[in-house]
């Protein structure tokens, strides 16, 4: 049925049908920006064997996808696909400078999420990752603006000068942090932190805020963190 799927960004809802392959990017069927650095078309919505298909179907962008409560998230590298299961998945990506969210929504999805009275946020799935207060704080900082969107689908991610002078760091200390927090969550399993031959990614700051975000890593409840005075010293 045409009313089974809809691509929402920015407060827009756009319907997908059956016999059409949604295009998202640059250009299509969702428009998301005239930005350079964002493919012409970087992600379809398809249907293939009676089942909805979200694809990469650009070069070089990668794009984090997680469900409603972020427990479930993985990351969607150009030529791959990933099956839309869920009544509501998140897709978190960045072109350049600026980080973009987009939702699918599914009418009639191959599986039910529970909400627990206990968890009505799905703050609590976080995963196996414990960080310190400084640690969690530097994510914060960096993913502010995102959490401070308020509806909007796009944001950025600040310099490492600006989020350091955001918690009062010394930009060498902010950088060691950095790379502290990048390399916890890669030896937890979370892809794209690393560039290979064991360095880091030179675009981890925003997959570290796609990460954070989209699993509730971090919420809008710890912005409170940058109000305060969080050591640096851990």
């Amino acid at each position: 049925m045409a009313d089974d799927v809809h691509v929402e960004f920015c407060g827009e809802w756009f319907p997908v049908v059956e016999d059409h392959v949604f295009t998202i990017g640059r250009e299509g069927d969702l428009e998301i920006d005239d930005n350079p650095y964002l493919h012409r078309k970087f992600l379809t919505v398809a249907q293939y064997d009676g089942i909805w298909w979200l694809s990469n179907v650009g070069k070089r962008l990668t794009a984090t996808i997680a469900d409603k409560t972020g427990g479930l998230q993985a990351w969607l590298s150009p030529g791959s696909r990933l099956p839309l299961v869920f009544s509501q998945t998140s897709v978190v990506f960045t072109a350049g400078p600026t980080t973009y969210e987009v939702g699918v929504h599914v009418a009639q999805p191959a599986f039910r999420q529970e909400w627990s009275a206990d968890d009505p946020d799905g703050a609590t799935t976080i995963g196996p990752v414990t960080l310190t207060d400084a640690q969690r704080a530097l994510v914060v900082a960096l993913a502010e603006p995102m959490l401070r969107r308020d509806g909007t689908g796009l944001s950025s991610v600040p310099s490492s000068a600006k989020a350091a002078e955001r918690l009062g760091w010394p930009i060498t200390k902010f950088n060691r942090k950095l790379d502290n927090v990048c390399d916890k969550l890669d030896k937890a399993g979370i892809a794209g932190l690393r560039g290979g031959a064991g360095k880091l990614a030179t675009n981890r700051k925003a997959r570290l805020v796609e990460h954070a975000v989209s699993s509730h890593l971090v919420t809008h409840g710890d912005l409170a963190m940058l109000d305060t005075t969080v050591a640096a010293d851990d």
